[in-house]
């Protein structure tokens, strides 16, 4: 489902003043970056009066909500300037910080990168990033029949032809902008059908290309599509459609062998639920979804009998969600709707099956309860393998069971009584992220493994033989003679597991001598524990005087990204703290509905928590920890900083839900009405009144000192309107503390939207855009020396 989330960038992971405070008689708890000789750009005020359940109040900047004003446009550009010429000056006499950062991250980076070949089929299909470029290629070459071992050799040598598939760079080159949604490969491998944003508002084109002769032999006059699937025979390709608020509320079909235009298999009117399409593993079934962000209704139809009607699987109730999968005449089903007996009806997911025949689709039987100790998350499957996602105590896990699964459905049975395989992972603190893994008959999973310390890493574990083999690691220039290298070891404590080590060439490296990256409980207001991730460097770090800077998210259920990312050796080096508040809000069913409605002051008090205890327990300065949010989690820092002003010394707000009370009020913006599961619906009145004692627009604090605030919009988000940072950053400068304002600037990408330009080379230069922020916020940009590059 669609979400005012900020998403990696769009290349894809190869294998991702002085001043009067109120109080003069204390001390100022913010540093004072040298003011510009310009003041900041002034907005103009209209007079516009809102209201709601009785109640009317003042909003000058409503007319910002009008992108097409050129007043908008023009303030825009003015508050570039001023971002520009303010942390431009940052850096040792005058300036050159930012392009300092930025030459260090993208020295990091190898000249070219790829990821490794993966098998489907005849082909090895697989993505690299050439020399000099910004984004990937997807490309393919015939299959050796020596294994995989003469299938790298190949590779390597070039000896079998490659095929380009779709070239981001040239699309690019060509609009300017370019971000690819869905790609998907027909069962047969002749077509190539993906969806196109050429200018960052999301509502994709798609375009279908025939591969040998690299024609494009059909585009949907439609925009807005989101999900793809392919009949069995390839013949024909399902695709689900937009309405004009970004829901996808209908499922079309186009005959590839026919003129004609796609024809309508299914439409949701409910405008609270948004439609998903996907094939089965072994393309036989084709299933529609139709899913609010707790519920879920689920049609399958034969894949070969497009015209021969759809079947319920079970209709939609409340709070209960289930995902299928078909293998050897059974539906497999992910699902946690109530078990008489049981403890699953708080949420919590199990595997039951059902023959795949339309008259038995209501008779479920249990596969496998998690027991104790797992939530099941999501599943994958294969011909003779099914692979479960779930957690322990809040950590990913993976492990894989044999197919079929001969079990007494007249007793019902846990995970462990399965005979699971768990993936060995180096960490109990790593990402796990699935690779394409698109072939049914595989018995190998790939994964890419990634921690704070670990770079990405590409292994392939065979679940047939319960072995894996490490194929790739994310090259970071110039630090080789300092990583460690340490072999793979399960974090399932107390399961025998029958794992071979291939040789002793299967180990990794790490960075875990030079940095500390530790999992701590943070207690928050409410007396939950709150897991903080802490990050820094052994030789850098000094206790009670580094800064550091906080990241949190807190929504739809999305995990906090704490993958490897090499931008922050750049922090790390320098002695900051980088650490990761997993706030509620976030995470599996539970912690999810915790930070929800009534209960998002949680994930706000929650963030508070984790900012104090690193203060408290000496990882940072009380006067230089800073936060970043993105998206939703831009809401949740701009909550905690009208919360607590003095908190937070300095702040990144990327493309931030800000306006949330008057966004949530009009039901015509896109993700509005979906968003009433997660935020609350204002129609309400006692829900109203929830989301407007947080709203971080609404509850600013005339004449206080605000710290310094980095705000990043995009003119095309369709998520984030442009005009909430506009409208925060002139109300800051319009109401709060005058000399403490002229810190708080707006940096506006003109040209995309929601997740920006994602180049690898432009993601550096934002980043050191940010942190040159930061460095000057805190009046730390003098202090360039950086030990590891």
């Amino acid at each position: 489902m669609l979400r005012r989330r900020h998403h990696l960038p769009a290349v894809l992971r190869l294998f991702s003043t002085s001043c009067r405070r109120g109080h003069p008689t204390q001390p100022p708890q913010h540093p004072s970056p040298a003011p510009l000789p310009l003041p900041p750009p002034v907005a103009k005020k209209v007079p516009f009066t809102a209201s709601a359940h009785g109640r009317s109040w003042s909003d000058p900047y409503h007319w910002m909500r009008d992108t097409s004003d050129p007043d908008l446009a023009a303030l825009l550009e003015a508050e570039n300037a001023y971002a520009d010429a303010f942390v431009d000056s940052a850096g040792e006499g005058g300036g050159g910080l930012r392009a300092r950062l930025a030459a260090e991250m993208r020295a990091r980076l190898p000249p070219s990168a790829a990821s490794p070949p993966q098998p489907w089929g005849p082909w090895l299909y697989y993505q690299y990033v050439p020399e000099g470029k910004e984004y990937p290629v997807l490309s393919r070459r015939l299959r050796s029949s020596g294994g995989l071992a003469r299938a790298a050799l190949d590779f390597i040598s070039g000896s079998k032809k490659e095929q380009v598939l779709l070239d981001w760079n040239e699309i690019a080159e060509k609009f300017g902008y370019v971000h690819i949604g869905s790609c998907r490969i027909s069962p047969d491998h002749r077509f190539l059908a993906y969806t196109l944003d050429i200018s960052g508002d999301e509502f994709f084109s798609l375009e279908v290309k025939d591969i040998q002769s690299t024609n494009t032999i059909f585009c949907s006059p439609h925009k807005g599509i989101v999900s793809l699937a392919w009949s069995r025979n390839s013949d024909n390709l399902f695709y689900t459609v937009c309405d004009e608020t970004l829901r996808p509320n209908q499922v079309l079909c186009k005959d590839l062998q026919s003129d004609q235009a796609g024809f309508l298999v299914f439409m949701e009117k409910d405008i609270n639920c948004c439609v998903d399409i996907t094939s089965t593993k072994d393309f036989k079934y084709v299933t529609i979804n139709s899913n609010t962000r707790t519920s879920s209704e689920v049609y399958v139809m034969e894949s070969g009998h497009v015209r021969g009607g759809l079947w319920p699987v079970q209709k939609r109730s409340d709070k209960v969600q289930y995902f299928l999968e078909h293998h050897n005449g059974f539906f497999y089903i992910l699902t946690n709707a109530p078990l008489e007996g049981t403890e699953t009806a708080n949420g919590g997911y199990y595997l039951a099956r059902c023959r795949a025949e339309k008259s038995e689709m209501d008779k479920w039987q249990v596969v496998a309860l998690p027991g104790s100790y797992y939530t099941f998350q999501d599943m994958d499957i294969f011909h003779e393998q099914l692979v479960l996602f779930i957690r322990k105590s809040g950590l990913p896990l993976i492990c894989s069971i044999n197919l079929p699964i001969d079990v007494d459905f007249q007793e019902q049975k846990e995970l462990d009584d399965l005979d699971p395989w768990f993936f060995p992972v180096p960490s109990d603190l790593c990402s796990i992220v699935p690779g394409s893994n698109n072939d049914f008959m595989s018995s190998t999973y790939r994964l890419v493994l990634s921690s704070p310390v670990l770079p990405d890493l590409t292994v392939d574990y065979n679940m047939r033989m319960r072995t894996f083999a490490i194929l790739h690691q994310e090259e970071v220039t110039g630090l080789s003679s300092n990583l460690c290298t340490v072999g793979l070891q399960s974090n399932i404590t107390g399961i025998q597991q029958n794992l071979q080590l291939i040789e002793d060439s299967q180990s990794w490296s790490d960075l875990s001598k030079l940095f500390s990256c530790e999992r701590v409980q943070v207690i928050s207001h409410d007396g939950v524990s709150v897991p903080l991730v802490i990050l820094y460097s052994r030789e850098a770090h000094r206790r009670g005087e580094s800064p550091g800077v906080l990241y949190g998210y807190g929504a739809y259920g999305e995990d906090l990204d704490k993958s490897w990312c090499s931008d922050r050796l750049s922090l790390l080096a320098r002695g900051w703290v980088v650490a990761f508040a997993d706030v509620r809000g976030g995470g599996d069913s539970s912690w999810h509905l915790a930070g929800t409605k009534a209960n998002k002051i949680n994930s706000i008090k929650d963030f508070a928590a984790c900012g104090t205890h690193l203060i408290k327990e000496g990882f940072v300065h009380k006067n230089r920890l800073c936060a970043i949010g993105c998206s939703a989690g831009g809401l949740l820092v701009g909550a905690v900083i009208n919360m607590l002003p003095d908190l937070f010394s300095a702040a990144v707000l990327k493309v931030p839900f800000l306006d949330i009370c008057n966004t949530m009020m009009d039901s015509t913006l896109p993700l509005t009405i979906l968003d009433y599961e997660e935020f609350g619906d204002p129609n309400i009145s006692t829900e109203f009144d929830t989301i407007r004692s947080y709203s971080p627009y609404d509850n600013l604090s005339p004449d206080i000192c605000y710290p310094p605030v980095l705000v990043t919009a995009s003119f095309n988000d369709t998520r984030v309107g442009v005009w909430e940072a506009a409208k925060w950053v002139s109300k800051v400068r319009d109401i709060t503390c005058q000399s403490c304002s002229w810190s708080v600037i707006l940096k506006t990408n003109m040209q995309s939207g929601h997740f920006g330009e994602g180049g690898r080379f432009m993601h550096c230069d934002e980043t050191a855009f940010e942190y040159a922020f930061l460095m000057k916020a805190l009046g730390l940009d003098d202090n360039d020396s950086c030990k590891i590059v």
